[in-house]
Order: structure tokens, then sequence, then C-alpha cells
């Protein structure tokens, strides 16, 4: 259930039959309204809700908004209405009783940890995020998209879709080929053989540390085979070493997915060149060179891309478009990918892609992230203490734990850099973002056990009586309660998972105010009661919002 909508159709319902009312003293014709907005203004004093339906009516009444809207207001009622009126360029402003907010503790109380959640609405999303090649250890921008794409994905199952999170496994291209290589010299060096390491080859810590365990595994027992036979059986062990790495890994960061879609699979099973066809078939394809190349600048890319090289090797172009071909054979909805910002190049070619295909490219989603940067002391920090290279995943998880680095990567918007500040995110203080919000859970949880230890007879959460929830702070708090169910809506259609984590912050700063300013255990035990009252929706809110974006709601600090 959500409150603000059903508010908001009582307003749109009110709106539209006013207008019906007015069609002939505003010579409108019969069956038309325009698509009018309502939304909570910026200022209180404005009301509730202000719609600007008289101003889009101005220009075919040929009459000055504000007189509209006035004529508009003498055919509004509602008994749940304060009062109506115009206000600025001609808005129309709603003021409803306050009756409305205590019904919203009700709603909370039934709800509990599904308060805020929608029905499902049938549809089916896939996000497919991190999908870090195997070659390396997971970073900043992974973690990144890490919490983001979690958090966007939990986010829309609460708004009502069928969720599946999906990591793309880059197992073939020349990545993996480059990666064989790297292995196969680091084995030969480890037996003895001095042999150049390839020029561009994985030099980092991380693939010295495989295949130290292929070396323990097999000893010097692989120099028997040929060359291709030893490179089958490093790169089989490293790949399986390294995602099982990325799983633990991710699973520590408490990430799971649905599915693992190995790349390998598109050239074992022949869709690559399946899907080149199709395009061919289509008249998106065009020979030059030798080579195929996809007619990408129809859709507005700068340049034609090459499919497949004069070589017959198909580009890593042509297995996305594969891929992104079987997304949508398998029935999703809706496809969204979550990116890196320097892949925005890519963007418009692979929606061009998808629509040459007979998709629509608009189902296509893709969120391109900027860039995180950690610093220490004000310093920027670049290299791990332990490899001399880039900072990993894990050290970061060992250094501020998960819950501060899921909350601090959700917190911004992924189109902003980040700028990871690695003490504050260690701080046990209100300073440090997710402490406050926890703080304000464990904090209300500590009020119950006093009110426990107290000995108070707290009647059911139906018995007690939320009118004695007065005070300017209290209501205060009960609409931004009522504010989450379509905080969780408008954050689930925009993809922006950031506007759970500053709601459930500015969510924990009334109630620090409020906790500071009033007493909650005190001699009026109907008072008492209608506080703890308000404490426990505050903490469902603040629990449910935490889930979505997979940080834990503790009971003590």
């Amino acid at each position: 259930m959500n409150p603000i909508a059903e508010l908001k159709k009582k307003i749109n319902d009110i709106v539209v039959n006013a207008v019906e009312a007015s069609r002939d003293e505003l010579n409108i014709p019969s069956g038309f309204t325009p698509e009018f907005t309502i939304e909570k203004p910026r200022e209180k004093a404005h009301g509730d809700f202000a719609c600007n339906v008289a101003m889009l009516l101005a220009r075919f009444a040929h009459r000055p908004p504000r007189e509209i809207a006035l004529m508009l207001i003498a055919h509004m009622q509602a008994s749940d209405l304060e009062k109506i009126e115009t206000a600025g360029a001609g808005f129309i402003n709603f003021y409803f009783t306050e009756d409305w907010l205590y019904d919203i503790p009700g709603l909370a109380v039934q709800m509990k940890d599904r308060y805020g959640a929608a029905l499902s609405n049938g549809e089916k999303v896939q996000v497919e995020f991190v999908s870090a090649n195997p070659t390396g250890n997971l970073h900043m921008g992974n973690a990144r998209g890490g919490a983001i794409g979690d958090s966007l994905a939990s986010l829309l199952s609460w708004a009502g879709f069928e969720v599946e999170r999906e990591f793309y496994i880059n197992d073939a291209g020349n990545q993996i080929v480059n990666l064989e290589k790297s292995l196969e010299a680091r084995y030969l060096n480890m037996q003895g053989q001095d042999v150049p390491f390839p020029e561009n080859g994985y030099a980092g810590q991380d693939i010295i540390d495989t295949v130290k365990k292929i070396d323990a595994q097999y000893k010097d027992g692989l120099l028997q085979l040929s060359t291709e036979e030893r490179g089958q059986v490093l790169l089989k062990f490293a790949l399986e070493d390294r995602i099982d790495y990325i799983k633990k890994t991710l699973a520590r960061f408490k990430i799971k997915y649905d599915v693992w879609f190995s790349e390998k699979t598109l050239h074992e099973t022949g869709k690559i060149m399946e899907v080149i066809d199709m395009l061919r078939q289509k008249g998106f394809v065009y020979q030059k060179d030798d080579a195929w190349w996809m007619k990408s600048t129809l859709f507005g890319d700068k340049k034609d891309e090459v499919l497949v090289r004069a070589n017959g090797i198909p580009t890593y172009f042509a297995s996305d478009i594969a891929y992104h071909n079987d997304k949508f054979q398998r029935g999703f909805d809706r496809i969204i990918n979550i990116w890196g910002a320097d892949h925005h190049g890519h963007v418009l070619r692979m929606k061009g892609a998808v629509q040459a295909l007979g998709y629509d490219p608009d189902k296509l989603e893709i969120i391109l992230m900027q860039l995180v940067r950690l610093y220490r002391d004000g310093e920027l920090v670049r290299m791990s203490k332990r490899t001399g290279t880039t900072v990993s995943l894990d050290e970061l998880l060992d250094e501020v734990g998960v819950d501060a680095a899921r909350f601090a990567f959700v917190l911004r918007s992924p189109d902003s850099h980040l700028d990871f500040d690695l003490e504050l995110a260690k701080q046990k203080n209100m300073e440090n973002p997710v402490y406050y919000v926890q703080y304000a859970h464990a904090r209300i949880c500590s009020v119950f056990r006093q009110a426990q230890a107290l000995g108070a007879d707290i009647p059911k959460w139906d018995e007690i009586d939320v009118a004695y929830l007065k005070e300017e702070a209290e209501k205060e708090i009960l609409r931004k309660i009522a504010d989450f169910p379509e905080e969780i809506e408008t954050a689930a259609q925009s993809c922006a998972p950031h506007r759970i984590a500053r709601y459930v912050l500015d969510l924990a700063g009334l109630f620090h105010s409020y906790y500071n300013h009033y007493r909650v255990l005190n001699d009026d035990a109907d008072l008492q009661n209608a506080r703890l009252l308000l404490l426990y929706v505050i903490k469902v809110t603040i629990y449910n919002a935490l889930q979505i974006i997979g940080v834990d709601a503790p009971e003590q600090m």
C-alpha cells in the first residue's frame, strides 16, 4: 500500500472532475484533459501537494492561469481536505487534514518487514553488474558497481518486479589468450626456465598467487605436456581459481547471483555467428577488407564497428550482441547493465544492435558509473600495501567492513565521482553516515530494552491512541515514513538506489533530533505508548531501507 499514491489519486480525481465541470466556461473540447503533474511543494507553506493543471489549460482557454485555477477550485471539494488555494503563477495547492497521518503507524505495523514493498507487477527484469574479467583482483570500480547493482536489484524486487541478478564471465577473447600466456611464463619461471614475460601479459600478484597454487599441485608435471596442452591445463585451473575468488569475495560483500553466464558458451554454441547472420540478412552487416562490419553509424555511432576480424575471429562487440540477444530471448521485459564510465562509447552501438535485432532499445537500460578515488587523511591512495598495485575489494573490506563500504558506494548517484574517505568510513561516531543510520536503529532498540526493564505495560500496537502524537516533529516523522513506499517506487523507476540511502539518512536525522528534544519514556502512559509506537515504525522503516541497500540493522552498537 502506498499512502502518498492514494492521496495523489484522490487529488487527480478531484482535478479531473473539476476540469470536466468547467469545460463550458473554459471553452475546451469534451474529453480533453492535459497531462498535469501532482507534486510535493518544496515549501511546507504551499500545502501537501501542488498541481500545474491551470497553467497547462491556459494556452487552450486563453485565460490567465490564476483565473483558471480559481474557476477549478470552485468545483473542488473533499471531506479530508482542509483547504485548496492558488499560488504563484497558477499552481493549485492542496492542504489535507492531518487525520491521514495517524493511519501510517497501523499500516507500518501491519506490513512490518514488508512495509514499503509493492505487489508483483509481473514484469521480469535482469540486472547484470560487476562482470569483471577473471584476470585480476576485484577493484574499487567493481566494488561500487557491485553495491549499486545489488541494491538496485533489491530495490526493483521491493517495487514489485521479478528480478534476476547475472554475472557475465569474460572467459573468451584476447584477455584470455593473454592470461594463458601470462600463466605459461610464470609457471615456467617457477620451474627454473628463463622465459620472457609477454608484453601484454597480466603481471599482478594475484596471477602469481594462482600459479603458486598450480605449482603446489602439479610441481614440474606439466613440463612433459605440449605447449597447447599445458596452456589448457593452466587456463582451466586459473579460471576456476579466479572465478571461485570472485564468487567468494562478492558473497563476502553480500552479493549472490542467480546466473553466472559464460561468454565461452556463446562461441561453443555458435550463437555469435548466428546473430551475425541475422544482422546480415536484415541488411545491417557488410564485408570490407576481409572483415565483417556492423552499420552502427545508422544508430548514431561515430563509426561502423567490426564484428568479425579478417582472421575470422569475432570481436568483443559481436559476442556482446549475441549475449544481449540471448537475454531478450530469455524473456526479460527490462535489461539493465551497469558499466564503468569508460564504456560510454559502447552505449549507442549496443542499443543500435538491439534495435537492429528487432527489440525495443528502450528496454535496454545502461547505467554508467563514474570512478572511485580512495583517500586517507586527505591523501589519495593509489596502491595496495600488499601487492603494490590497485587496492582490492578484499583489502577495503578488511579495513572498513562491509556495511560502511556498501553504504558509501550506494549513497552517491552512479553518474557522480566518488571520493571514498577511508578514515571516515572506519569512524564509530555520528560523522560516519552508516554509523549515523545504524545507531538510530540500535538507539530505538535500546529504548525498548529500557522500557522492558522499567516494567512498562505496552499494549498491543493497534490499541494505542496515536492521536497523542501532536508535536510537529512527530507529524514530520509520520510524513517521512508515509513517503517510504512512494520513494521506493520513484527510485525503482529511475534506477536510483542512492535515493533510498539518502532517504534513510534523512529519517535517521529526524529521529535523532526528535529523541534529543522529547522524552519517550515518561509519566504519561498514553503519551509514552504513542511515542513507543512512533519509534517502532521508525525502526521498521530504517530496517527495511537498510535491507534494500544490503546493510545490517544492528540492535546494539
